[in-house]
C-alpha cells in the first residue's frame, strides 16, 4: 500500500510517499480501507521529532480516518465487511490502509460524506473526554476555549452551544473571532488586538469568570486561565503551545478550590477509547444527524501533498480541520 513517510524529522517536506504492506487484522481489530483522514497537531509534533510513538502504535502518522471495513481479525462482531466507519486511530491513518480497534471505530453519520466523518474522532474523542468527562461541563456554565477556530476549538464551541452552555473563545484574527462567533460563540476576543482579555472576559460574565477553560497554549496562558476560573472552575489543559513549565501562584487556586487537570488521548486504554465512543454514539451522533453540529473543514489536499497539509497547519491560517484525500472513489 502507499503511506506517507517521515524521511527525517524536521520541516513539513520531508514527509513523503512510500510504499510498505498493508496491514492484516489482529484479535480485536479491523482494517480499514481509506478514504479520507484528518491532520491534527500531534502529527506535526511527531513529524518534528518530538512525540514518541507509543508502544505498539504504528510510527505511521495519522490519528482518525474514514473508509470501508475490509477485514475482521478474531472476535469482531459488531462489524461488518463493507460496512462505513470512521475512527480514532493509534497511528497509521496517512495511508490507504489502516488497522485500528475495532472499538474505537463508529458508524458514519447519516448524510454526512467520507471527507466530513474523517474530521470526527480526533477532535470529538478529545472534546468529550477532556470538557465534558473530565471537566464536568454542564448547561448554563460558562465555558471558554482557548484556540476556538482550531479543529479542537470549532469542535468544543458547537459541542458546549448544543449542551446549554456559554461558551467564549479566543483566536488570532478578526477572521478568525467572527467565524467563532457564528458556530455560537457568546464572544470571540482577538487576543492579538485585546491582551487584556482577562479583564473582558470578566466583565463579560459579570466577575462570576468560567467555569470550565480548556487551554491549549499553556505558557502565561496558566496563569491567565487561574485568574479568569470562577470559584470551583476547572481548567483542563490538553497542549502547551507556549511551554509547559511555568511559575505559579497556588493560592489563587486554593482560594477558588479550582481543580486544574489535562489529559493526552493517545496514550489511553483501549477500554478508555471504547467509553468514550460509546458516549459520542449516544450523545453526539444524534447531533450531527440532525444537523445541530457540522464539522468545520477548512482545505483538503491529497494524500501525496501531505507536506502542503501539514504547512498549513503550521502557518495557523486555516479556520476548522486540514484534510486529506486518501480515495475519493469511496
Amino acid at each position: 500500500m502507499k503511506y506517507i513517510d517521515i524521511s527525517d524529522y524536521g520541516p513539513a517536506e520531508n514527509l513523503v510517499s512510500a510504499e510498505c504492506q498493508q496491514p492484516s487484522a489482529d484479535e480485536g481489530e479491523i482494517v480499514i480501507k481509506v478514504a479520507a483522514a484528518g491532520v491534527n497537531r500531534p502529527d506535526v509534533i511527531q513529524r518534528l521529532g518530538f512525540y514518541p510513538v507509543p508502544p505498539g502504535a504504528s510510527p505511521i502518522l495519522g490519528l482518525e480516518a474514514s473508509g470501508t471495513v475490509v477485514a475482521l481479525g478474531a472476535g469482531v462482531t459488531q462489524w461488518r465487511i463493507g460496512d462505513k466507519v470512521c475512527a480514532l486511530c493509534n497511528g497509521g491513518a496517512y495511508a490507504e490502509f489502516v488497522k485500528v480497534p475495532a472499538s474505537q471505530a463508529l458508524p458514519v453519520p447519516k448524510g454526512f460524506s467520507m471527507l466530513q466523518a474523517a474530521a470526527l474522532p480526533e477532535t470529538f474523542f478529545t472534546v468529550w473526554s477532556n470538557v465534558f468527562d473530565r471537566a464536568g461541563l454542564k448547561a448554563g456554565e460558562n465555558f471558554l476555549v482557548h484556540g476556538g477556530s482550531s479543529g479542537i476549538g470549532t469542535t468544543a464551541i458547537q459541542l458546549a452551544k448544543a449542551r446549554g452552555v456559554n461558551v467564549y473563545t479566543t483566536a488570532g484574527s478578526d477572521e478568525k473571532c467572527s467565524a467563532c462567533e457564528t458556530l455560537g460563540a457568546i464572544k470571540a476576543i482577538n487576543y492579538r488586538q485585546q491582551t487584556e482579555f482577562v479583564l473582558d472576559f470578566l466583565r463579560l460574565t459579570e466577575q462570576r469568570g468560567m467555569d470550565v477553560i480548556l487551554d491549549m497554549v499553556g505558557g502565561e496562558y496558566v496563569d491567565h486561565n487561574i485568574n479568569m476560573a470562577a470559584m470551583d472552575g476547572r481548567i483542563v489543559s490538553i497542549a502547551f503551545l507556549q511551554g509547559s513549565q511555568v511559575n505559579v501562584n497556588l493560592l489563587p487556586v486554593m482560594l477558588k478550590r479550582l481543580t486544574m487537570t489535562g489529559s493526552t488521548l493517545r496514550p489511553q486504554s483501549p477500554e478508555s477509547k471504547a467509553a468514550i465512543a460509546q458516549s459520542l454514539l449516544a450523545e453526539v451522533w444524534p447531533l450531527l444527524e440532525a444537523g445541530t453540529i457540522t464539522p468545520q473543514i477548512f482545505a483538503s489536499f491529497p494524500l501525496a501533498d501531505a507536506a502542503k497539509a501539514h504547512a498549513l497547519m503550521e502557518s495557523s491560517e486555516h479556520i476548522g480541520k486540514v484534510m486529506l484525500l486518501v480515495d475519493e472513489a469511496q
